[in-house]
């Protein structure tokens, strides 16, 4: 911008407020061409003059060219387990009003720590936290499977809001192939798949689940992914690392009769079950980019692919169990093959442990992420409460966030689980906020799998008052543009770091959007897209202050 057009503006933008307020005293135009005035007794007149608000009469403004930095960008998360009632809700036969006031309190928990995505359990066992045409109410979120929660709202779409309002990140956690948590099969609602389809359930050890062998279930499950992608607001489909079971003492999956119907000739058991995980995991990706190309699809695998002894390019670990060897979870190939946007490994370990270093591991994830997102589960719920002595450390988290950090493609972490570090562990919490994540993120982006075109906002006026700041756009926003970040501060250079006011726009063709008066001298819009990437920025000078 000339000096020519900025003295322009300037006088525009005074002449404005001049009108606005009505007021017929002139002006001042600088303290060199003030006169000076003289009061009795000698006296010297004040320089302090009382500051106006905004004006009541709405102002409209006009961008600067004025670039803003790029956001930082690091993935921190923090899962939210429902089963059992682990972080919410507390109990399932407490009031709907006290339910929704403790996922508030999270929320705005993990957002005073500058966390950007909570990854919140939808699906537990069979059941749903949504209205579901396949799957019947949880009892985590109602006290009684099958009974309908006493709500006004859909729970998942009012969760969704909440943490949208707050800039969060919904992932929808579902757990595929586990049916029940124990064997109190007479507690499960009549809707259940244990009592829909029994020919689809296998008993092991103290639960029911699914038979991933059986065609069957695998279509099921798509169909159950799908209801949640098609009718949600999700940012993600997220799994974690429950897909065979975990292998009991003395005690093989009773799959044999599937294994023998409808494996191929020559193939193992061990294949055989690989296979059927990567047809879901396949099926599952392909599912959700037909229905929301910019829905994530996620997993987050137990910490181990597999240890060296079995495969050289396996880790440098002991585990008792491995994904790809026990949980028939061939991790490697579903990135490899694309078929995952990212990866989120557990590795709850200490930095040193003997059989499974957490600093060995991240190096090994770092090595093999085969381009997709990668970031890293930490176990804060060990902290004080494992036989591994380093655990009686608080700055173990921190230690290990710091060391993520120095790795080439590990992008960010998350944290089980979310009462770890809000029940207890403040210490730690604080630990965290003061010294990783003292100043807000963006969480990392990804690139749309075919070519995507969005139509970039046009800002056509920012008008504010005492109360309010309004952005009007030229025409609704594309349907693509996520949400819209505003910050506001007195002077530039301290714009990029202000507070953050997100408004969610995201499938709304919204043609303007409100905030509270942020009364500072500068704004600044960000636009941000289905895919995480900033499309938009606009910068303006707003009428703060005026002398009388």
């Amino acid at each position: 911008m000339n000096r020519n057009f900025r003295f322009l503006t300037y006088i525009l933008l005074f002449s404005s407020i001049f009108y606005a307020c009505k007021s017929s005293e002139k002006v001042s135009q600088g303290s060199n061409n003030s006169k000076k005035i003289e009061l009795p007794n000698g006296e010297t007149p004040s320089t302090n003059f009382p500051s106006k608000g905004l004006p009541s009469t709405p102002v409209t403004l006009q961008p600067l060219s004025y670039s803003m930095p790029e956001m930082p960008r690091e993935f921190r998360g923090v899962w939210i387990a429902t089963v059992a009632n682990i972080d919410w809700p507390i109990s399932g036969v407490d009031s709907w009003e006290k339910k929704k006031a403790d996922f508030i309190k999270l929320l705005d928990y993990y957002k005073g720590l500058n966390f950007n995505a909570v990854i919140v359990q939808v699906r537990a066992a069979g059941d749903a936290f949504y209205p579901s045409n396949y799957s019947p109410w949880s009892k985590y979120l109602t006290g009684k499977q099958g009974q309908a929660p006493q709500s006004p709202e859909n729970p998942l779409t009012w969760m969704i809001k909440e943490a949208h309002d707050r800039g969060l990140e919904f992932h929808a956690w579902l757990n595929p192939y586990r049916a029940t948590m124990d064997l109190k099969t007479e507690e499960l609602s009549p809707n259940h798949d244990f009592n829909q389809h029994r020919d689809w359930m296998l008993k092991y050890g103290s639960k029911w689940y699914y038979d991933p062998g059986l065609p069957e279930v695998k279509n099921h499950l798509l169909a159950i992914i799908k209801e949640v992608v098609a009718n949600y607001d999700i940012d993600a489909i997220h799994f974690d690392d429950y897909f065979y079971p975990y292998k009991e003492p003395r005690l093989d999956f009773p799959d044999k009769a599937s294994y023998n119907k409808y494996k191929k000739s020559g193939q193992s058991i061990d294949d055989w079950r690989r296979q059927n995980v990567n047809d879901l995991i396949f099926a599952l990706n392909n599912t959700i980019k037909a229905t929301k190309p910019w829905v994530q699809f996620g997993i987050s695998p137990f910490g181990v692919w597999r240890n060296q002894d079995k495969d050289p390019k396996g880790s440098p670990t002991q585990a008792g169990q491995t994904n790809y060897d026990d949980l028939y979870a061939d991790v490697l190939l579903w990135m490899k093959n694309g078929w995952v946007d990212y990866m989120l490994p557990q590795l709850y370990w200490s930095m040193d442990h003997p059989l499974a270093s957490y600093r060995k591991l991240a190096d090994w994830w770092s090595n093999n992420s085969y381009n997709t997102n990668v970031y890293i589960g930490n176990g804060p719920y060990k902290v004080r409460a494992d036989s591994d002595k380093a655990w009686e450390n608080p700055n173990e988290i921190t230690q290990q966030i710091n060391y993520t950090r120095t790795l080439p493609n590990i992008e960010g972490n998350a944290f089980f689980s979310a009462k770890s570090l809000f029940l207890k562990n403040q210490d730690v919490a604080k630990i965290v906020n003061d010294q990783v994540y003292d100043t807000p993120t963006l969480p990392p982006f990804f690139l749309p799998k075919s070519t995507s075109i969005i139509e970039k906002p046009v800002v056509l006026s920012v008008e504010t008052n005492s109360e309010w700041t309004k952005i009007q756009m030229e025409k609704p926003l594309d349907p693509a543009i996520r949400y819209a970040m505003v910050q506001g501060a007195d002077q530039l250079n301290n714009l990029s770091t202000a507070e953050i006011h997100t408004v969610w726009v995201g499938g709304t063709r919204a043609r303007g959007l409100e905030v509270s008066s942020l009364n500072t001298n500068y704004l600044a819009i960000r636009w941000i897209d289905h895919f995480g990437r900033i499309v938009q920025t606009q910068v303006f000078q707003t009428p703060k202050k005026s002398q009388p």
